[in-house]
């Protein structure tokens, strides 16, 4: 009985640093989670996502987005698009609440979609059928390119992606002004 007492409560223990193991600080991790918060009058906007580097590779052949498919929009965990009052991305209306950001780029164009699943692992498991808005906008060119992808938001609610030679903006406005 001893033994058996011994090896349940190394067992236990052995479980709990693995799991806090696990749960170690993404900001080790090659492509770091990161966040960017903005106050918009009275909306608050967060975006939360995992932040890979370019490291001498060709998005779109080495690197997503691939042309033509959905893309968690970051690294690892899918990216997540949260905002605490009802809004309008590029006059389009969203409601209040935290959404999965994907995106497509269709060339020209990024497709902007904010899903309703958003805790996921990257795109695996999106289903256009949980799309709560998609946004069509078009392209730009980052300069400088940006190493390090990135999310930008302004204080009048225009988010900016920068990823390589990439730049994509949306605005977000508060649906009630």
């Amino acid at each position: 009985m001893k033994y058996f007492l011994s090896a349940c409560t190394f067992a236990l223990l052995l479980s709990f640093s693995l799991s806090s193991f696990a749960q170690a600080d993404t900001k080790k991790r090659e492509s770091p989670r990161d966040s960017v918060t903005q106050k918009v009058g009275k909306l608050t906007i967060t975006i939360n996502y995992g932040a890979p580097s370019v490291d001498g590779r060709t998005i779109g052949k080495d690197l997503e987005p691939m042309q033509g498919k959905v893309w968690r929009t970051g690294a690892n965990e899918a990216t997540t698009f949260d905002v605490d009052r009802d809004v309008k991305i590029d006059g389009k209306d969203l409601a209040k609440g935290k959404y999965g950001l994907f995106t497509i780029d269709e060339g020209t164009d990024f497709v902007i979609i904010f899903n309703k699943t958003w805790n996921q692992w990257g795109a695996f498991k999106y289903q256009e059928s949980a799309d709560a808005l998609r946004v069509k906008v078009k392209k730009g060119v980052a300069s400088p390119a940006a190493e390090r992808m990135l999310f930008k938001i302004d204080d009048k609610g225009k988010v900016t992606l920068l990823w390589g030679g990439i730049m994509v903006d949306f605005t977000v406005k508060d649906r009630l002004l």
